[in-house]
């Protein structure tokens, strides 16, 4: 390995999709020198080896960590290596044997052509058909007999798609940031039975409560966001993006609490493991107090208000009842979703909120119940709580839908829409909040249903947690 020493590397290519091959080119060039340079051939020198736009391949290299700075190649390869004399041009492994044109222009300056042994064959054409085949493009499906029952019209949930934007919509809960650590896996380790990974690359993206707030910003609604963080890292990451997505955000501080970050190790699209840093312990009265004074004084400007609790500490019971007192009185919309993936949670907490979307394991965890079917578990948890409308997720399997009255009580099940997900962080977020905005402008639980298994339907074809917004769902709406 070459020292570093104020050294510049050069790599050049066409750049179709950035794949693990290229990230260990880039990893190992990043290594061998302080600078990083990229040349992208252009659509037009690429000739047709270029599929992908110019545009989009110089935008993908530049949200590369280990990339310095990318440049698009209009001529010989020669050329720019003679005008920028790079200490270092790193070429792919299986380029050693051939002829490189490169080699007599590096030679007259003193530079170094490497080939590195961290290259692998991929071909990104082989790729793209490989994805496309799989049938990852968001092409989903409905229970056309599910449309019929309920007479649901694909027009009347456009306009409520629509008209998310009249609404006024207040998010308070845990924020997380979730940390995507995108491996390659090695094997099994011959010391102990544990999986051997090398991280190639990471990103961050908004979790928790801050993701169902960017959702309710792109989908056109006027939001505020109510949680605590710390102006550590990642708070400060959480912030621009929440500044970036136009949500209106209030940050409150405790002193001993570091803002939740979720470490994800990924491999082909595949969660290998995750790391959790975090503080469960419930914030301070004082704080409580403070985020309750800050709700007194929003309440007379939202629609709705959507606890998103992660069980991270955010949302004791205190504060809970006290918000759900002074918002009643206005009549405002009350949702409420407690997950606990990998903690202890407790729906039925919520009392005579207007809707609650817990899992069918948080459902069974809050009353203790693992033998009864989904319709009496529904049944007991609307009893305990006094809520009228569940929607009891079931991941591969839809939704479980509840409402009942003292005079009615009616079930039924919506099939998932995507049946081959990606990746299914966030999928609950995105049906929480969409299901929440429709009953906000006085949908039934069918059209609420469908909206939100939509919203999950496009979240688990991609990978991360992006914001929704309307044109995507309008657009899906049209394949179904």
């Amino acid at each position: 390995m070459y020292m570093k020493k104020n050294k510049t590397a050069l790599v050049h290519g066409n750049f179709n999709i950035i794949h693990p091959g290229h990230l260990r080119i880039l990893k190992f060039a990043k290594d061998c020198a302080d600078k990083l340079i990229v040349a992208v051939n252009s659509d037009k020198y690429a000739s047709g080896a270029a599929f992908v736009p110019e545009k989009l391949r110089i935008e993908a290299l530049k949200s590369n960590n280990y990339v310095d700075k990318v440049i698009l190649n209009k001529q010989p390869i020669e050329k720019i290596i003679l005008n920028l004399k790079p200490d270092i041009v790193i070429k792919g492994k299986e380029h050693e044997t051939k002829i490189n044109p490169e080699e007599k222009v590096i030679k007259k300056y003193g530079g170094n052509l490497i080939f590195s042994s961290g290259e692998a064959t991929f071909s990104s054409l082989d790729l793209v058909e490989k994805e496309l085949g799989q049938s990852n493009v968001k092409k989903f499906s409905i229970n056309r007999k599910f449309m019929d029952r309920y007479k649901i019209s694909i027009k009347k949930i456009k306009k409520t798609i629509k008209d998310f934007s009249k609404l006024r919509v207040l998010v308070i809960g845990d924020l997380i940031v979730d940390n995507y650590i995108f491996c390659e896996a090695l094997g099994m380790s011959r010391e102990d039975p544990s999986i051997v990974v090398k991280p190639q690359n990471s990103k961050m993206y908004l979790g928790g409560a801050g993701i169902v707030a960017a959702h309710a910003a792109n989908l056109n609604a006027k939001t505020f966001f109510i949680t605590v963080a710390n102006n550590d890292k990642a708070g400060k990451f959480a912030e621009k993006e929440l500044k970036k997505n136009q949500v209106e955000t209030f940050f409150f501080y405790d002193k001993v609490r570091q803002t939740t970050i979720k470490n994800k190790y990924r491999s082909n699209n595949k969660t290998l493991f995750r790391v959790n840093d975090l503080i469960q312990s419930s914030i301070p009265i004082g704080v409580q107090k403070k985020i309750l004074d800050k709700v007194k004084k929003l309440k007379n400007k939202i629609d709705l208000i959507v606890f998103s609790d992660f069980n991270y500490g955010v949302l004791p019971q205190y504060l809970v009842n006290k918000i759900c007192s002074e918002c009643k009185k206005l009549n405002i919309i009350i949702v409420a979703d407690s997950q606990s993936s990998s903690q202890i949670g407790d729906i039925t907490r919520f009392k005579n909120v207007d809707l609650i979307t817990p899992t069918e394991y948080e459902a069974r965890v809050s009353i203790k119940n693992q033998d009864d079917g989904l319709a009496v578990i529904s049944s007991k948890i609307s009893k305990s709580t006094g809520v009228k409308k569940i929607l009891l997720k079931l991941a591969q399997d839809g939704v479980f839908i509840h409402e009942g009255s003292n005079k009615k009580v009616i079930n039924d099940t919506l099939p998932a829409l995507n049946n081959n997900p990606k990746d299914v962080a966030g999928a609950g977020d995105c049906f929480l909040i969409t299901s929440s905005m429709a009953l906000a402008l006085k949908s039934n639980i069918w059209e609420m249903s469908v909206i939100g298994s939509l919203s999950a339907a496009i979240q688990i074809s991609r990978t991360g947690n992006s914001p929704l917004n309307v044109k995507e769902l309008i657009n899906d709406l049209n394949q179904i």
